[in-house]
């Protein structure tokens, strides 16, 4: 149950992160970047990479149901 929790939390957090940066990333460029959708999907991806793994070595390996 608790990692439930965790991934969910990560998940928003990875949402709320990428939608900064590319707003960021905006208001730099001055306009609405073309392909926006295909730019937040990398961002988000990558730092999904990153971070589930990384969370999974401080926590462990699921236990396996017997």
């Amino acid at each position: 149950m608790m990692e439930i929790l965790i991934y969910t939390g990560t998940g928003i957090f990875l949402y709320l992160l990428t939608e900064f940066a590319l707003k960021s990333m905006e208001k730099l460029h001055g306009e609405v970047l073309p392909y926006r959708n295909i730019i937040f999907f990398v961002i988000i991806f990558m730092l999904a990479m990153i971070l589930f793994p990384l969370i999974q070595m401080i926590y462990g390996p699921p236990p396996v149901p017997s």
